[in-house]
């Protein structure tokens, strides 16, 4: 599409594939990671649109999470969680100090209550070594008590390289530097199906006027909904489409100030990383997210769920009163295992996995998807590079 053009969108009487407009890259969801690959295509060189199914960027995974810049602590080495979680950790410091973006490096504590636990922080650190993370400290009862004198627990791993980051300011920087590089945003504009053609993508989105567009390269970052577009874009792609499962995990807030000024994790637990104390950048202090696999994508938070919070939190923070817990929100996780199984890693599946020209799909982007966001869109624009 040349410069300064605008969608042609053709009348009930033409055929679709006579008049359909041809783009270079059109990348589906505008997320967090939809927008990264936004930005890094669009720096590149390419024409880039995104379409968006909402009203405004950034509503669903991206806007329900614990907004953390993760280490890379816990990913199986050698795997894309891992190794992007890693790089994209640290582009991401480099571009929030460029652009000037509201985050802060407060660091986390991994803790181990009880001595009988304290094997499993050796595991984490000899994991994280491995995965090139350098700066974890082992801090016994006395350590922590000087950093953390509300925490009580055995032993713990101090994690400097851990942050927290406004998730909005950051996406709406991303946009920003996409649009300054020509790309385009359709909000509104819900992917309905697709095909694979003669080596391009037509794919259908709805809207006020429904309209095709025919892309050298399609990116199914869809989050949520990524393995259900993938299932309505026929071509080759269709057979090698994992399954999709779903996670929610609620988040409490605590009323009051928190004594903590780190963000403090337990170990890990299947399909997360237990429920965990984060902040924002205003100090507010939220815990969670816990575990429930769910049929379909569900954000209600059952208040009762607190019970079992008083529980898991009280086991480093005993002095947490009753009633300081209040339902804050929920998010859900883009899973593509089932349940008891162990967790998949990032799938970036293009021509190469899956035999469709110019489509690629973004399956289980899940934490730490927002950490790793930069790196998944400079991985994506090697691709489409060829």
């Amino acid at each position: 599409m040349a410069e300064g053009a605008t969608f042609f969108r053709p009348t009930r009487t033409q055929t679709y594939r006579d008049t359909m407009d041809t783009v270079d890259c059109v990348i589906i969801g505008a997320g967090v990671v939809g927008l990264a690959c936004a930005k890094t295509l669009a720096e590149s060189g390419r024409e880039v649109v995104v379409l968006e199914r909402e009203s405004a960027f950034g509503t669903g995974i991206s806007s329900r999470n614990s907004e953390v810049i993760h280490a890379g602590l816990y990913y199986p080495t050698g795997s894309l969680k891992a190794r992007l979680c890693v790089e994209g950790r640290d582009q991401l410091y480099a571009y929030c100090a460029e652009r000037g973006l509201a985050h802060a490096r407060c660091g986390k504590l991994v803790v181990a209550p009880h001595a009988e636990q304290a094997g499993a922080l050796d595991q984490i650190r000899a994991k994280a070594t491995a995965n090139g993370v350098h700066d974890l400290q082992r801090l016994d009862r006395a350590q922590i008590a000087e950093l953390e004198p509300a925490l009580d627990a055995h032993a713990a791993l101090l994690s400097s390289s851990t942050g927290i980051i406004d998730s909005h300011g950051l996406m709406l920087s991303l946009l920003g530097d996409a649009e300054a590089h020509g790309a385009m945003l359709a909000l509104g504009s819900p992917v309905i199906d697709g095909y694979a053609d003669k080596g391009t993508v037509v794919v259908r989105a709805g809207g006020e006027q429904e309209m095709e567009l025919r892309a050298n390269w399609v990116i199914n970052a869809a989050g949520l909904d990524a393995v259900a577009l993938g299932q309505r874009i026929s071509g080759p792609a269709q057979a090698t489409l994992p399954q999709a499962w779903f996670a929610r995990g609620v988040y409490f807030t605590l009323t009051g100030k928190a004594p903590f000024s780190r963000l403090i994790y337990p170990l890990p637990e299947p399909g997360g990383l237990g429920v965990h104390l984060t902040l924002d950048l205003g100090g507010q202090a939220k815990f969670g997210p816990d575990v429930e696999w769910i049929d379909t994508p569900d954000y209600h938070v059952d208040p009762t769920r607190s019970e079992r919070f008083y529980q898991a939190i009280r086991a480093w923070w005993p002095q947490l009163e009753d009633g300081r817990l209040e339902p804050g929100y929920a998010g859900v996780r883009p899973k593509i295992v089932a349940p008891g199984m162990p967790d998949a890693d990032f799938r970036i599946d293009g021509p190469a996995q899956h035999g469709t020209p110019g489509l690629i799909h973004l399956f289980g982007i899940e934490s730490p998807g927002l950490t790793a966001a930069l790196a998944i869109g400079r991985q994506v624009a090697v691709m489409v590079a060829g």
